[in-house]
């Protein structure tokens, strides 16, 4: 009892730091891709009946599976948009801290099958019976500090404060729920209790693994998990054997459960990972990302080997969400760190397996964070670094480490063991005889690891000092660049933007958003030059896909030019400007029907309703989308045009046999959600109706 007193005190205790260190943060708000994916809790208006809840939860796009599981967890936080960022932030918090909870059991669970700690779980007296209750103890106290180690860690202030990756943290906490399942599953197995033991067993490889596809397809990896847990440290220590008839079903049912629903999905896993590799290596990734997957995976060797400094030489501050600086390695030589890089990383796969029987808890460490990286650090061309990757791989990471500080031998025999006695329970150093210098690095260090998260967490509470710290972390990222103007701009100072976007832009000419800020820089100046608008145009000529920077950017700048308060940035300009983005050989048809958008904007703008029409059929035809089509109607209806909105919808009629049908997974599921509801026909037949009560009132009221 008094044992397990201090366990819990002490985990109530990390809690409540962990949670005091990233209070600061929770006043900061929503970044970048928050304002990508959250607004989807109002798109089809506030999500407080059945219909909306359906047509909200199948709305996401990003994996197959739309990710409804994080989209259903955002309904804790709000349920219609815009919304305050408070909520999401300390709903993420409250997930962080679950997390430690979860694997401090995880890591209690694993230190019990430590070949040292097992191999004397029987046949004790009372005295030995109180030497491995201490025994016991130390691997509770290694779990509860390796669990410190991470959660306080500031690597992961980017992920627990930045809303969306709500996506990343969901999954580790179904990855760990789903290892604790299989280590009780196989427990009750051994103990003969083979039915629930085969329920328990399933529900932790088979449901929690698709719980966590349902929040992100790195869900997937959690057959990786169990089996590095399997052949590292239950087989040696814990093997599932058939003695009796009971037992013998027993091994049957684990075998079937491990061949099915791991080792199954493994394979499966790791085949995807090839096969998308030998399509990109011969079929090459397109236009959307400017380097090719034979140099990514050069690439991802020095990032993972940055990502293991990070992790052991931390920091307070990072470069944060801004990696868009990244050299790309172009062969084993350029740049000169890319051959060390890929020798490191196999030498410590190497390293791994050599270790794996003396040191099992290292080789773990070792091989499960490598595990964690396989699907977003390989053959998937996502971009190449995100400090979020490192939340589930680096999980145990720690652990060795907090053993050795807690006096725990991970293999053989522990401290102390006597050789002649196998079969009495050695005498671990007693915690009076541990070196106090053990207790001090630790505290030292978990003071440490605290300092920084607190101090990165107050940066995360304060947008201004974010950006402009970034910025400065992040020199050569047109990223952090142009976040910072935008902040130097919202403060007043637009001579510090300019300062800021002319040196990079003369290096990097093809980075539109340091292009069009700078516009808005000079307009806060009074007014941009030819040099400028020179710039801004070959920038949208040769820019990659700028996602949703051009719509953004264009709703303030069709006002500036409307207002004629900035000198040379008119109408005529911007509309000649946005118009070179249909020369842009990297536009797809979503891009180019972006463009064909504004320019249909700024002709409302110039009161030309034809043009406005032309364009935004134009547009209608690169990409066949009801949705596209209602919003340039209501656009036309609103600017005093409703004859042509609805003239629009007639063209829409017309080309909707070619509107792209929905791809496999979710975004069937919400197509089929759709129409069932009537969504769009209704919606279609409500703005008709409108379009045609105005077009009445406009025809008796000249």
């Amino acid at each position: 009892m008094r044992h397990q007193a201090i366990r819990w005190g002490l985990i109530l205790s990390l809690l409540l730091v962990a949670y005091l260190i990233y209070s600061a943060g929770l006043r900061g708000t929503f970044l970048f891709d928050d304002f990508a994916n959250l607004p989807a809790l109002g798109a089809t208006g506030p999500v407080d009946t059945w219909p909306a809840f359906w047509r909200y939860i199948t709305s996401g796009e990003a994996d197959p599976t739309g990710r409804p599981l994080a989209l259903l967890s955002f309904l804790i936080d709000a349920h219609n948009w815009p919304a305050e960022p408070y909520p999401f932030k300390r709903t993420n918090l409250l997930l962080h801290l679950l997390n430690g909870v979860l694997l401090a059991w995880l890591l209690r669970r694993l230190g019990r099958l430590l070949p040292a700690v097992a191999a004397n779980s029987a046949g004790v007296d009372a005295q030995t019976h109180s030497a491995r209750g201490r025994v016991l103890l130390r691997v509770d106290m290694a779990a509860i500090l390796g669990t410190a180690f991470w959660l306080l860690h500031p690597l992961f202030v980017s992920t627990t404060l930045y809303v969306i990756q709500r996506e990343a943290m969901l999954p580790a906490t179904c990855a760990l729920i789903g290892l604790i399942l299989w280590l009780d599953g196989r427990e009750r197995l051994q103990r003969g209790h083979w039915r629930l033991g085969a329920c328990v067993l399933l529900l932790g490889a088979g449901g929690f693994e698709l719980l966590g596809v349902l929040a992100k397809a790195n869900g997937l990896l959690l057959p990786l998990y169990i089996l590095l847990i399997e052949y590292l440290l239950l087989r040696p220590s814990q093997p599932v054997q058939s003695k009796l008839p009971l037992s013998i079903a027993a091994v049957r049912v684990y075998r079937g459960v491990l061949l099915w629903f791991v080792w199954l999905p493994a394979a499966l896993i790791v085949g995807y990972l090839l096969i998308q590799g030998w399509h990109g290596l011969t079929q090459g990734l397109g236009p959307l990302r400017p380097w090719t997957l034979g140099q990514r995976l050069l690439t991802e060797p020095r990032i993972l080997l940055d990502y293991l400094r990070l992790l052991w030489l931390p920091q307070p501050f990072t470069s944060g969400l801004f990696n868009d600086q990244i050299q790309v390695s172009t062969s084993l030589f350029a740049p000169t760190s890319t051959l060390p890089s890929m020798l490191g990383m196999f030498g410590l796969l190497a390293l791994a397996g050599w270790l794996r029987r003396r040191f099992p808890a290292v080789a773990l460490a070792i091989l499960f964070f490598f595990a964690g990286q396989l699907m977003e650090s390989s053959t998937i061309a996502l971009e190449l670094y995100y400090e979020h990757r490192n939340y589930v791989p680096a999980m145990l990471m720690f652990w060795p480490l907090a053993l050795w500080l807690c006096g725990i031998s991970q293999a053989g025999r522990l401290h102390g063991t006597d050789d002649a006695s196998p079969t009495v329970l050695p005498a671990l150093h007693s915690a009076e005889s541990l070196p106090v210098l053990k207790p001090l690095m630790a505290l030292l260090m978990l003071a440490g690891l605290s300092w920084m998260t607190h101090a990165n967490s107050t940066l995360w509470g304060d947008a201004t000092n974010q950006a402009l710290l970034w910025a400065r972390l992040n020199p050569d990222s047109p990223r952090a660049q142009a976040s910072a103007a935008q902040e130097d701009m919202s403060n007043g100072h637009p001579k510090l933007a300019i300062a800021r976007l002319l040196p990079l832009l003369q290096t990097q000419p093809t980075q539109v958003q340091l292009a069009l800020n700078l516009l808005g820089a000079r307009c806060m100046m009074g007014g941009v030059s030819e040099d400028d608008i020179s710039k801004a145009k070959t920038a949208m000529e040769t820019t990659r896909d700028p996602g949703g920077l051009l719509i953004g950017w264009s709703e303030r700048a069709i006002s500036i030019a409307t207002s004629g308060s900035c000198r040379g940035f008119d109408l005529s300009m911007l509309q000649h400007l946005i118009g070179r983005g249909m020369t842009n050989p990297y536009f797809n048809a979503g891009r180019r029907q972006d463009v064909l958008h504004i320019l249909g904007n700024i002709a409302l703008a110039q009161r030309h309703g034809d043009l406005a029409l032309q364009d935004f059929n134009a547009g209608l035809d690169q990409d066949v989308r009801i949705s596209a089509a209602l919003d340039q109607a209501a656009e036309l209806g609103a600017a005093g045009y409703p004859q042509l909105g609805l003239q629009h919808l007639a063209h829409y009629d017309s080309v909707r046999a070619d509107e792209t049908a929905p791809g496999v997974g979710m975004p069937r599921i919400h197509a089929w959600v759709l129409q069932h509801q009537h969504y769009w026909s209704n919606e279609l037949a409500s703005l008709r109706a409108t379009l045609n009560e105005d077009s009445r009132h406009q025809i008796s009221n000249p």
